[in-house]
């Protein structure tokens, strides 16, 4: 086996408000078979959540995955490092000061799938439609700056924003932005099951059985007119229900590409080369994983039981004993290689203590031990979850202090019951929408968060979120953002727990895996073709 270890960079470089240009690139694609490519995503339609594909509603990694081949963005983040770049565009950019006006002018000769032309018109309908249903997923959060879209004939776009954004070119690369075609979508409501119509790279087809896609056909589109080289004419992506049977179907040949989630022995023993026909690709992640806290629960409202928590949780042994070197301790929301991170946590807790977080709940005469039920998912994050979540009971129950039992549930029904406040204390993970620390605080933290939080700082929101967003120089912005970071190391209302790297396996034909994911974790299937084994 050759171990191929690529590691793109995840600091965020300048974002300039000025006016970038991108010219287009003609797609091209290999013939022969299907590339198939393995995940342990699951794609399910429910009664809670019906419209799992709708990009007002689509708030996961899975979901965004599956979109972003599909339904194209006025901008798109390069499959390296940097700022996002054109893509449905052929130019954007402020054209103030201020950072509040933004213009794109559409690429020439845009259609969607289908043949229909591309206007701005159809753009502006795309983004006013997911601000006004306001999906409960929390995506639409995404726009909140916004304040009007307006068109100037069929191929001029103006955002004017409701204060300075110097993160909105990125927002405009992700999903929710992307632009649809008004036959397909109702502008008042989302739609139902797996169909996707838009002007990306791939159609989809969806083989469903039981309310869940199976399998996802992407088909090279021969109406895509963007910035990317499409390297393949079509791709299977299939639904495995773990990380060991789809390791089996890579093992087997019955796939060519294996994505998240596997599991850190698999990992490992692809590092160890045992199989020549097999490739792994490891690259820097921005991927970490957190405990939210419903700060309105009798359990967790004292903020000493929250910081009692901080003070005990190891989490370097939580990342030795589950994910070694796949994984390292995390002390802050936003991860240490995106600009602005600070160690806030360890700032303010140091080293795990008994004696300090036992000092914490007696200043605030809580009674031990503090009962409470922590929440995770079973199939999202992957198979090594549960363990985690069983070492990190065993750090709060030892310590007397705590009396923790621990629940785990399927995807489908943790969300709802997540967003529906049932649980007190849950784990999560975040992959980010683009690499900024913006990204990694306004999502939990302004008012329209996503975790559907009923904690509000109004510092926070009112003032260090929106300066931050002033500074087009993103180290300008680190001192709105320490402070941001350290006003959560205080509330905790979220409890960071550790950040990961991201992987790829592939069989040894296949090439492209190096870009297959970009750092924030979205999946770049045109970037795979075939070429010679060995």
């Amino acid at each position: 086996m050759n171990r191929k270890t690529l590691v793109l960079p995840a600091v965020v470089g300048l974002l300039a408000p000025v006016l970038a240009a991108c010219g287009g690139s003609d797609s091209s694609g290999s013939g022969g078979d299907a590339i198939a490519v393995g995940t342990t995503d699951r794609f399910t339609a429910t009664k809670d959540a019906p419209a799992p594909l709708d990009p007002a509603y689509a708030y996961d990694v899975g979901t965004w995955n599956i979109l972003r081949q599909t339904v194209q963005t006025l901008m798109i983040q390069p499959k390296g490092e940097g700022d996002p770049v054109p893509e449905a565009a052929q130019s954007c950019g402020f054209t103030d000061s201020g950072n509040e006006r933004y213009a794109c002018t559409l690429r020439d000769g845009l259609k969607f799938a289908n043949g229909d032309k591309i206007t701005a018109a159809d753009v502006k309908y795309s983004i006013d439609r997911a601000r006004a249903i306001k999906a409960d997923s929390g995506v639409s959060a995404l726009l909140n700056t916004v304040d009007t879209v307006e068109t100037q004939g069929d191929n001029q776009v103006i955002f004017h924003l409701k204060t300075a954004d110097a993160t909105f070119p990125y927002k405009l690369s992700t999903p929710v932005a992307g632009i649809i075609n008004p036959d397909d979508y109702e502008k008042n409501k989302l739609r139902d099951g797996f169909d996707v119509d838009g002007s990306g790279p791939y159609t989809l087809s969806a083989d469903v059985k039981n309310d869940e896609i199976v399998k996802a056909t992407f088909t090279k589109n021969p109406n895509y007119k963007g910035t990317l080289t499409v390297n393949n004419s079509k791709v299977d992506m299939i639904s495995y229900a773990d990380a060991d049977a789809m390791g089996k179907a890579l093992d087997q040949g019955d796939i060519d590409v294996m994505t998240r989630t596997m599991s850190p022995e698999q990992i490992q023993k692809l590092s160890a080369g045992t199989d020549s026909n097999e490739d792994l690709v490891e690259m820097a992640g921005l991927e970490i994983r957190y405990l939210a806290f419903n700060t309105n629960a009798s359990t967790v409202k004292t903020k000493a039981v929250r910081q009692a928590m901080a003070q005990l949780i190891n989490r370097g042994e939580i990342v030795s004993k589950v994910y070694g070197t796949q994984a390292e301790p995390l002390y802050s929301l936003v991860p240490a290689s995106i600009t602005g991170h600070s160690n806030s946590f360890f700032n303010k807790y140091g080293d795990p203590s008994t004696t300090k977080a036992k000092a914490l709940l007696t200043a605030a005469n809580i009674t031990t031990p503090v009962k409470l039920t922590v929440h995770y998912t079973t199939d999202h994050y992957g198979s090594a979850t549960k363990k985690e979540f069983e070492i990190l009971q065993k750090q709060l129950n030892d310590s007397g202090l705590f009396d923790v039992t621990i629940q785990g549930s399927p995807w489908s029904k943790f969300v709802p019951a997540e967003r529906k406040g049932q649980y007190d204390v849950w784990g999560m993970g975040w992959f980010p929408d683009f690499p900024d620390a913006d990204n990694y605080l306004a999502p939990f933290l302004d008012k329209d968060n996503f975790l559907k939080s009923p904690y509000r700082n109004s510092k926070i929101i009112n003032t260090l979120i929106p300066a931050s967003r002033r500074e087009a120089d993103r180290i300008a912005a680190s001192s709105n953002l320490t402070e941001i970071q350290d006003i959560v190391a205080d509330d905790v209302p979220i409890l960071p727990l550790w950040q990961g790297k991201q992987y790829v396996a592939a069989r040894g034909d296949v090439t492209g895996t190096a870009y297959a994911l970009n750092s924030s974790s979205t999946l770049q299937l045109w970037e795979l073709g075939r070429g010679v084994s060995g």
